[in-house]
C-alpha cells in the first residue's frame, strides 16, 4: 500500500458541507483520504505528518474557469498595458499609462530586434483609459515602416497594425471587411476589430496569440497558476491542431506539472462536423492532468472595445452596436450541432443581446434534443438582466461572470459604454444567486491577471478603480465568493466530482494561503498572501515577485 501523508494547517476550509473545517487532511496516491482532526487521521494507519503549513490556511485549489494558456507564452512579447503586471517568473513589467508611453515602449522593443523585417508583436494595449485618443497606423509607422507591427488590445478582440502590415494584407480604402475601421475620409486607420478583420493581419504574420499552443507556454502557465493558488484552469479558446494537442499531452505528462488543464476547442475555426470530430478525437488524450471536454463558442466581442452586442438603447456614448463573429443563424446551428453531439459548450456573451441570442439557441437545442445535465455555460455574461438569469435557471444554463471587470473598467462602463444603470447590474453574481443559477467568477487571464483572491474581492466589494461601488445589491459574501472560485467553478466545468472541495476521493489539490478569506475584513481579501499550491499531494511554491 502507498504511503500516507497528513498535512496540518491552522485552518482547512473544505467547502464540504458535511465537514466545513478541519485541521488535518490525509493524502494517498494524489487523492484525499479524509479531513478532520489529528486524532481522526490515525484511522488510516501509519502516516507521515507534514507540518510545513501548520501556520497557514488550506482551501480547495482554486479553479479558474475562464483563462487562456497564452498567459504562459505571451510574455515573450512586449507588454504595453495600463497597469504594472508580473509574469510567471515574478518579474515586474511596467505599465504604459498614456498613448505616448505605449508608442515609446514599442519603439524601445523595436530597437531590440535584429533585422528590419521580423514582425513586432505587443499586447495589453487599452485605449479606453486614454479618452478619445486611439492608436493609428501613422503612429505605429513612427516605430517602423519596414517591419509589420501587430498590437493586441488587452481584451483580445482588437488589433492595431502599421501601414507595412496593411500593405501586406491588402487593406485599403476599398476593403469591405467587417471590422476594418476607417476614418471620416474612408481611409483604414489600422484598427482591426474581431475575427474577420484580425485574421487578415494574422495570415501575413502568423498568430502567436491564439494560433496554437506550445509546451513551454503550458509549463509557464502552470507557474502562473501556482503563484495565485490555482490548481485547475481552462484554456478557453484553443486550436486543436496536431501541434497543440501534442503540447497539451506532453505538458500534462511532464513530471511535477502542477496544473489540471482543461482546453476548450475554438468552434469557429472549422465546420461544425469537423469541430465535433476534433473534440471527440481529443478525448483519447485525457489523463489526470488533462481533461478535454469543453468547446468554446465566440459570439460577440468586448464591451470596452465597442464590439459587444448590446440590446436597446445600445452604447451609452452612441457608438454603433458591436459585431457578431458569426452570423446569428450560424451561431444557432453551431449550438444545436455540438449540443446534439453531447459536448459541453462554454459560450462567450459579453453584451446582453448576445446573451439573449444564445439563450434562444440553447432553448431550441434542448427542445430538439433534451439533455438533463448539459451545464452549457455563458462566459462573461456581463450585462445580463434578471429576466435572462431566470431563463438560465429554467434551461439548466450556468454562468461564469467576469467580476474583475468591475474594478478594471467599471468607471469607464458607467461613464462611457453602458451608463450608470446598466453598469450597476454588470457581472451580477447577486442576481445569479437569487435566481438559482449555478455561477462562477473569473479573470480571463491574460486580459486581467490570474488572481482568484482578487476576483473574489471584486465580487464581494464591487469597487471600481476609483473606489465607487457599482450595484451594492449585487455583492456576495466572502463565503459565496470562495465557493464561486472553487466548487462553483468546478461545477460549470463538469469537474465537481474531482476538484473544488476537500473531501474523500477528490484530487489532493489545495491552495496554501497566509490567512483565511473568511476571517479577514472583506476589503483585505485581495491582500492575502499565497504561499503556493499542493497539487496531487505535492507542494509547489509561488515565485517571488521582483522589480
Amino acid at each position: 500500500m502507498s504511503e500516507i501523508t497528513v498535512f496540518s494547517a491552522r485552518d482547512i476550509i473544505t467547502m464540504n458541507a458535511s465537514r466545513p473545517h478541519a485541521t488535518h487532511v490525509a493524502v494517498r496516491d494524489g487523492r484525499i483520504l479524509g479531513a478532520g482532526s489529528l486524532e481522526d487521521m490515525h484511522q488510516w494507519g501509519p502516516f507521515t505528518l507534514n507540518d510545513d503549513f501548520a501556520d497557514k490556511t488550506l482551501v480547495p485549489g482554486f479553479v479558474e474557469g475562464h483563462a487562456h494558456a497564452m498567459e504562459g507564452g505571451i510574455w515573450d512579447f512586449p507588454y504595453i498595458g495600463f497597469e504594472d503586471r508580473w509574469d510567471p517568473s515574478g518579474r515586474r513589467w511596467e505599465g504604459a499609462q498614456s498613448l505616448e508611453a505605449a508608442i515609446a515602449a514599442l519603439t524601445a522593443a523595436e530597437a531590440r530586434l535584429d533585422d528590419a523585417e521580423t514582425p513586432l508583436f505587443a499586447w495589453g494595449f487599452d485605449p479606453i483609459y486614454f479618452g478619445e485618443a486611439r492608436m493609428n497606423a501613422a503612429q505605429l509607422d513612427t516605430v517602423s515602416t519596414t517591419r509589420p507591427i501587430i498590437v493586441l488590445h488587452s481584451n483580445g478582440h482588437l488589433l492595431n497594425v502599421n501601414s507595412r502590415l496593411m500593405d501586406m494584407a491588402g487593406i485599403t480604402a476599398d476593403t469591405n471587411v467587417y471590422g476594418v475601421l476607417k476614418d471620416d475620409s474612408g481611409k483604414p486607420t489600422g484598427e482591426l476589430m474581431e475575427m474577420a478583420a484580425k485574421y487578415m493581419a494574422y495570415r501575413q504574420t502568423g498568430n502567436p496569440f491564439f494560433g496554437g499552443i506550445k509546451t513551454p507556454s503550458l509549463l509557464r502557465y502552470a507557474e502562473s497558476a501556482v503563484n495565485c493558488g490555482v490548481t485547475t484552469a481552462t484554456d478557453l479558446f484553443a486550436s486543436f491542431n496536431e501541434e497543440s494537442l501534442a503540447a497539451y499531452a506532453e505538458a500534462s505528462k511532464t513530471p511535477g506539472y502542477a496544473l489540471r488543464l482543461m482546453p476548450a476547442l475554438n468552434t469557429i475555426e472549422q465546420s461544425i462536423d469537423e469541430g465535433i470530430a476534433l473534440a471527440k478525437r481529443a478525448l483519447q488524450d485525457n489523463n489526470d492532468r488533462l481533461h478535454h471536454r469543453l468547446c468554446k463558442v465566440m459570439t460577440d466581442g468586448s464591451i470596452q472595445g465597442f464590439t459587444a452586442r448590446l440590446k436597446w438603447p445600445g452604447y451609452h456614448n452612441g457608438k454603433p452596436n458591436g459585431l457578431w463573429n458569426l452570423d446569428p443563424n450560424t451561431l444557432g446551428e453551431l449550438v444545436l450541432g455540438y449540443h446534439k453531439a453531447g459536448l459541453h459548450l462554454h459560450i462567450h456573451t459579453n453584451g446582453d443581446e448576445a446573451s439573449e441570442l444564445m439563450l434562444d439557441a440553447v432553448e431550441a437545442a434542448q427542445l430538439a434534443y433534451p439533455r438533463p445535465d448539459h451545464r452549457h455555460t455563458l462566459q462573461h455574461c456581463q450585462m445580463a438582466d434578471a429576466s435572462q438569469f431566470r431563463r438560465m435557471a429554467k434551461l439548466g444554463v450556468c454562468v461564469n461572470l467576469f467580476a474583475n471587470h468591475i474594478y478594471y473598467w467599471g468607471d469607464q462602463h458607467a461613464a462611457i459604454t453602458m451608463g450608470p444603470d446598466r453598469a450597476n447590474r454588470m457581472d451580477a453574481a447577486g442576481t445569479a444567486q437569487r435566481e438559482g443559477v449555478p455561477y462562477a467568477i473569473h479573470s480571463d487571464a491574460p486580459v486581467t491577471p490570474m488572481a482568484p483572491l482578487f476576483t473574489a474581492w471584486c465580487a464581494v466589494n464591487r469597487q471600481t478603480r476609483t473606489g465607487i461601488v457599482l450595484g451594492p445589491e449585487e455583492r456576495i459574501s466572502a463565503e459565496d465568493a470562495l465557493y464561486a472560485i472553487t466548487l462553483g467553478a468546478a461545477y460549470t466545468l463538469h469537474m465537481d466530482h474531482l476538484v473544488g472541495s476537500i473531501e474523500p476521493g477528490k484530487f489532493a489539490d489545495f491552495a496554501v494561503l497566509e490567512d483565511s478569506p473568511l476571517k479577514v475584513d472583506p476589503e483585505a481579501i485581495r491582500d492575502i498572501g499565497v504561499w503556493g499550491t499542493i497539487s496531487g499531494g505535492t507542494p509547489h511554491k509561488a515565485a517571488t515577485r521582483t522589480g
